[in-house]
């Protein structure tokens, strides 16, 4: 079985995570990958540790653990776009590639010659990405933009955390990932078009506008109602009970998504009066309420440990279930199951290989491929440019005492 995106190549000049993001969802989906790095330093990320790979000696190697969830399936080429030697190889390799995916400042492609509408006409079937933290145009075009700033100014700090406690972001950089992965539906979207139509364009992708979006129902509880959201810690604005509630050895989560399951739950929980209390009725009722009804649950949740309510409550279809630390979730028989974890071939660590995060996608007829581990620096310099653009050793051995690769 072919990959979805096999044939199809992909001019990597992202770094840090969003574009990184979306290069590596392409690069699953079997689109090959040429990941450009400046010569000497490579992607940022490399260095964005500890922790390392450890190599045999058991010393660090220059593969951070940041770097390597985001860069399989890919080919790295240094290659300084800021010389103009640099720049036409550049754009000798966008001629044999059909998607360009780059993440710098507005403005910094064309001091490289490569914006979009200075390559656009001499390439009119490549579809170009541009992510940024602000987008191409507005105020706040030509501002630096990073995670941790789209999550405050884009709200959703602002509905996260305890009330008693400052604004809290979310604990992973989940505007840059949710940023590449908007920039991958755009990308397959603008390869249909192409297509059909034997035209590329122009993607312009905002780390703001991102976050703008998965502010989702709570966005929209304000623009239905006029009425600001507020942080209510694990609590939901709109359905009760939906929390963290405490047990005899911990915590669990309780997600009670309508009536009958409230209902199901009071009767286990040897409450089922609390079920016709006008107070706790209703969902509408139980979110009017819910300070005084989260005090009555967690007085009896905590007379059991966990393994009584979650085994208890999922043979009644309750929703429910613990709350993972990291290493309990990569034990987990159902992620592993998922093959959410997976092991690639990796020469420079100690133990010859890396644990890497698995795809989330299942397709049925063209499985992702994990195809090539994260690449160190450069390594496939030689490789892509012989391949591509038929370079002999000495042309090879000329640029790089140029420091152009």
């Amino acid at each position: 079985m072919s990959a979805p995106l096999q044939g199809i190549r992909v001019f990597d000049l992202s770094r840090i995570l969003a574009g990184p993001t979306a290069t590596q969802i392409l690069g699953d989906l079997g689109a090959d990958v040429i990941k450009i790095e400046r010569p000497g330093q490579g992607d940022d990320t490399r260095k964005w540790g500890p922790p390392f790979v450890k190599d045999a000696e058991g010393k660090n190697t220059t593969e951070s653990g940041y770097y390597l969830s985001v860069n399989r399936n890919k080919r790295s080429v240094t290659l300084d776009i800021a010389q103009p030697e640099g720049q036409e190889i550049a754009k000798r390799l966008i001629a044999k590639s059909d998607i360009f995916v780059e993440n710098f400042k507005v403005g910094d492609m064309a001091k490289y010659n490569l914006a979009y509408e200075q390559i656009k006409y001499d390439f009119p079937r490549l579809i170009y990405c541009s992510i940024t933290g602000f987008g191409q145009t507005g105020p706040y075009a030509h501002r630096a933009g990073y995670d941790f700033l789209a999550q405050g100014m884009g709200g959703i700090m602002s509905v996260t955390g305890d009330p008693s406690t400052p604004p809290v972001k979310i604990g992973v950089a989940a505007t840059d990932i949710i940023t590449g992965i908007y920039a991958t539906t755009g990308i397959l979207a603008a390869l249909h078009h192409r297509t059909a139509s034997g035209r590329g364009q122009y993607i312009d992708m905002s780390l703001l506008d991102s976050q703008v979006s998965y502010l989702a129902n709570i966005g929209l509880h304000y623009l239905t109602s006029g009425e600001v959201p507020k942080r209510l810690g694990n609590e939901h604005p709109n359905i009760v009970p939906y929390s963290v509630v405490k047990c005899a050895d911990g915590f669990f989560i309780l997600a009670v998504g309508n009536d009958s399951q409230f209902e199901k739950f009071c009767s286990f929980a040897g409450m089922p009066d609390w079920a016709k209390d006008p107070r706790f009725a209703t969902n509408p009722a139980r979110v009017q309420n819910r300070v005084v009804l989260y005090e009555m649950i967690n007085k009896v949740t905590v007379q059991h440990p966990q393994k009584h309510w979650i085994e208890g409550l999922e043979a009644l279809s309750v929703p429910c279930g613990p709350v993972n630390n990291v290493d309990q979730v990569f034990a987990d028989p159902q992620v592993l199951h998922r093959n959410m974890k997976i092991s690639m071939p990796y020469p420079a660590a100690a133990s010859g290989h890396v644990d890497l995060i698995g795809s989330p996608l299942k397709l049925s007829e063209t499985p992702v491929d994990y195809r090539l581990a994260p690449p160190t620096c450069g390594q496939d310099t030689d490789t892509v440019l012989r391949e591509m653009l038929y370079l002999s050793d000495d042309d090879l051995r000329s640029l790089r005492e140029k420091n152009v690769i």
